[in-house]
């Protein structure tokens, strides 16, 4: 009995592959044909020119009928002037005058343009939505007590699911177990994870870190920010750069001109030998150098590969693990000199670490790391964790554990080894009479101290630590120039400020609230010489990357509310990626403007030579439809560069 998954593998397979012959088959027959065609001609095997009139007729329609076909539609919708109605009126008219070849080499090329740009666009959508489609594809839902797996669109309002540790909720809904601890540090912009109880919000997104829960869902799969932010990508390709509308905006001008002058081209000539009787005009000579004109003025090269360029731009991005939401944001992080980070999530990890041990007199240190070790052994804790990692990497033995107490906001009493040990932050040993050192209560960051029989004993320092690339991405970002660079965050200032000096940031401010860094953006934005890019994760963040000239949100675990209004996502949440996605704005932009002038520069000339009657149609083709070609491989050697 046959798998039906491997059936339905193969099925697939074989429509692909039926579907991709049948996109090349009617290029393939045309440039079989013509080749053939021009070999019978050569050695002058076409018995009558009705024989080759047919023979190219029959090459021309596969690839000649659709543009035909778009012309007319054009037509009738008042849009006369554009390059479906210059190919037709040009390939029609070389038909006209026995020009078969030219007539069908016209539009085979143009056909091969449209392949290389459908490849092109299509292999950049790929990767866009490879990129963007991290949604879970499975959710465990409670169905009669019994836990069944299926996507997350088959999940009503309402009904219960599962959700294991280390997995991301799928859904929006509400706790049903007592409590359980979160990752949601891109959501709030907190670097201590959160603990959610029974009844409370739990959101897409958020990343269980202690036990398996079950959460009522609220909200159905279509109404999730995640599906809204793949629908904003698929729109992308609306925002346009403004190269690109400059140039849809020229071709609306352009072509009618050039069409003019084409008419004029066997206008003129006619005219002026009704006055001039030692000038012959020849009809066929003037109306094939109109044909050549009109072959070359076609903009192929320019409304095709522009638009390609910044679509192999984000294609490639995508493939780096960088959104763009648009072309025009792909242009605009090119003029970007200005860049401010916010610091939980975005520079830090959001997670704790030890930093240091401080016993009350040196040699203590590992006595102290098993007291608290142990006493913090069988907590859950996010900061438990962290030391219960740091003293297992010690190798420190963990002593038994009598009896433990947890005192809600301070830390925890426990009996070892028939001592009473307490382990919290500072406020816990003055609760109990425990006098600590002053020094102590200036430092900023967190402190989880400790007690053994009503006596001080040391304390360790835990704190979120700086992600690795980090200091890359501020040695990146200065090597491209960008010397303006800081910091915004909401922890204490003495914390920003150690952060910034680690990785060389002049700029830091702490103690801010939402509000404080929507001020301070526009503040920056007064010097209109400043054009600012806000790199954030929280849902804190989003005003301020709206108000910026391009928002740059973290993608992997960032807000839903901060991706879907950054211009950018950095789906990796490596804020390296940020010169990368300058790099790839700087070399689309390169690219692009390489295309404008290859077109330009070729077009004139070949305009000029045609208009003289030394260009033939073939020279044409290349001017149009050649170049156009060109363009393309140009365009899309962005998305085959590593960055």
């Amino acid at each position: 009995m046959g798998c039906n998954c491997c059936n339905q593998t193969i099925d697939d397979h074989s429509k692909k592959e039926k579907a991709r012959f049948r996109i090349y088959l009617p290029a393939s027959i045309s440039l079989v044909m013509i080749i053939v065609g021009v070999l019978l001609g050569h050695f002058g095997l076409f018995d009558t020119k009705i024989v080759a009139f047919v023979w190219y007729l029959i090459a021309y329609l596969p690839v000649g009928f659709p543009v035909l076909k778009e012309a007319v539609e054009s037509t009738m919708h008042r849009d006369f002037f554009n390059e479906f109605t210059l190919m037709s009126i040009a390939t029609i008219g070389a038909f006209c005058i026995g020009e078969y070849p030219e007539g069908v080499a016209v539009m085979l090329f143009y056909s091969i343009g449209e392949l290389f740009q459908a490849r092109a666009v299509g292999k950049a959508e790929r990767n866009i939505r490879a990129l963007l489609d991290v949604r879970p594809e499975t959710a465990t839902v409670y169905r009669d007590g019994i836990p069944v797996k299926t996507h997350p669109r088959q999940v009503c309002v309402g009904e219960t699911i599962e959700v294991k540790v280390g997995e991301r909720v799928p859904l929006d809904g509400h706790m049903i177990d007592e409590q359980a601890f979160f990752n949601t540090a891109a959501l709030t912009g907190e670097s201590v994870p959160r603990t959610i109880r029974k009844g409370e919000e739990v959101w897409a997104g958020m990343i269980v870190t202690d036990r398996v829960v079950r959460i009522q869902v609220d909200k159905p799969y279509d109404q999730s920010a995640l599906s809204r932010i793949l629908t904003l990508v698929q729109e992308a390709t609306e925002r346009k750069a403004p190269v690109e509308l400059f140039i849809r905006k020229f071709a609306r001008i352009y072509t009618p001109i050039v069409t003019g002058l084409a008419v004029l081209i066997v206008l003129v000539p006619f005219v002026w030998s009704l006055f001039a009787a030692d000038f012959t005009f020849v009809w066929s000579d003037w109306f094939y150098r109109s044909l050549v004109f009109l072959v070359i003025s076609c903009p192929c090269a320019l409304v095709v590969s522009i638009p390609l360029g910044y679509f192999g731009g984000i294609g490639a991005a995508s493939r780096a693990g960088i959104l763009f939401k648009g072309s025009n944001y792909l242009d605009g992080i090119t003029k970007i000199n200005t860049v401010v980070f916010d610091k939980t999530g975005t520079l830090t990890n959001g997670t704790f670490e030890v930093q240091q041990v401080q016993g009350l007199s040196r040699g203590d240190e590992q006595q102290l790391l098993q007291w608290i070790g142990s006493a913090e052994q069988q907590s859950n804790h996010p900061i438990a964790r962290a030391i219960a990692r740091y003293v297992e990497a010690e190798g420190v033995a963990l002593l038994p554990v009598t009896r433990a107490t947890e005192i809600a906001g301070f830390g925890l009493r426990a009996t070892i080894a028939e001592r009473e040990v307490l382990v919290g932050n500072l406020l816990l040993l003055v609760r109990e009479g425990i006098t600590v050192p002053e020094q102590l209560q200036a430092i900023s960051e967190t402190i989880v101290a400790c007690a053994v029989d009503g006596e001080y004993r040391g304390y360790l320092l835990v704190s979120d630590s700086p992600k690795t690339d980090a200091l890359q991405a501020i040695e990146d970002l200065q090597s491209l120039n960008i010397a303006n660079i800081q910091i915004l965050s909401g922890d204490k200032q003495t914390i920003v400020t150690t952060l910034a000096n680690r990785l060389g940031v002049a700029q830091a401010y702490g103690n801010l609230l939402p509000e404080d860094k929507v001020k301070h953006i526009e503040q920056l934005k007064a010097d209109p010489n400043n054009r600012i890019a806000f790199v954030g994760d929280g849902i804190n963040d989003a005003p301020v990357l709206a108000l910026s000239h391009i928002g740059i949100a973290m993608g992997g675990l960032g807000s839903d509310a901060a991706i879907e209004t950054a211009d950018i996502v950095l789906q990796t949440d490596q804020p390296s990626r940020i010169a990368t996605a300058i790099r790839i704005g700087r070399m689309t932009r390169r690219i692009v403007w390489q295309n404008i002038g290859l077109a330009f520069a070729v077009k004139f000339i070949v305009l000029l030579l045609g208009a003289g009657g030394i260009a033939t149609l073939w020279e044409a083709v290349f001017a149009d439809v050649g170049v156009a070609l060109l363009a393309i491989l140009n365009a899309i050697r962005i998305q085959r560069k590593e960055f």
